[in-house]
């Protein structure tokens, strides 16, 4: 990979997601389109940007797909779905309200959006609420593995024990299953998070954790002002643990730890 293949990827990659792949992301761009490379038959990185400007509504999904990082696991971050319970569903409690609306923003393979789900059925009666989660991310990949809600069952075991019912072990005992119950108040959707919104009503809380460390400054500043449109009144905005409001400071009023209220 030459340093103009790399520049030609990194251009395409900023102009359709927004993400910005700097020099310290070489390696990871070599390891991820050299399975693009193989897959495709071709023998060099020069083919493979010849081919993508070539065939790019066949292959920009797959690029997409190939350089977007996806880790991911249940409860990461524990803090912040322990302010979702202790706080914000406590508020709901003592003022039930309709409809309540969450939005993961970069929901990945599904562990934040299931956790979402298990926080919500174990602390409030949702059956008799009008509750949904929007789960979105630019990876189709991920987004079919997310709507599965199957894992190895040796990450469900890593949860604590109380979590474990939440899951249905598959027969053959290697992977574990969400079950309906939380997997009902789920809507997955692919979406570019710097694309359009469809969605028309506001949110409760968005979590958009991890994902805006991967788009420069002004990038960063633009998505903060559209999620804070997105929340209703006095609406929650939970980001990732290395992330800050870049910018956006004047619209939020912070909580502590990555947990901010909109003003």
């Amino acid at each position: 990979m030459t340093e103009q293949d790399f520049s030609r990827l990194s251009r395409i990659a900023f102009d359709v997601s927004g993400i910005v792949l700097s020099d310290a992301k070489k390696e990871l761009v070599y390891s991820r389109i050299a399975r693009r490379v193989r897959a495709l038959g071709l023998s060099r990185f020069s083919e493979y940007c010849e081919y993508l400007d070539r065939e790019k509504e066949k292959e920009l999904n797959e690029f997409i797909n190939s350089i977007t990082t996806n880790l991911t696991s249940f409860f990461r971050e524990s803090h912040h779905f322990e302010f979702l319970a202790k706080e914000i569903i406590t508020q709901w409690r003592k003022n039930p309200k309709e409809p309540i609306r969450i939005w993961s923003s970069a929901c990945s393979t599904g562990p934040e959006p299931y956790s979402i789900a298990i926080t919500l059925r174990k602390n409030i009666k949702v059956d008799n609420l009008d509750i949904r989660i929007l789960a979105t991310d630019l990876d189709s990949d991920v987004l079919k593995k997310a709507k599965s809600g199957e894992y190895p069952l040796k990450e469900i075991e890593l949860l604590p024990r109380d979590y474990h019912n939440c899951f249905y072990k598959n027969e053959d005992g290697a992977k574990a299953r969400i079950k309906d119950e939380y997997k009902g108040l789920i809507q997955f959707n692919r979406l570019n998070l710097l694309g359009p919104w469809p969605m028309k009503k506001k949110f409760d809380v968005i979590f958009c954790r991890n994902v805006v460390i991967y788009f420069n400054k002004d990038t960063q500043v633009e998505l903060f002002n559209r999620l804070h449109d997105a929340l209703k009144p006095n609406g929650y905005l939970m980001i990732g643990h290395s992330e800050n409001l870049y910018g956006a400071n004047h619209l939020f009023k912070p909580l502590g730890r990555t947990i901010y209220q909109k003003k």
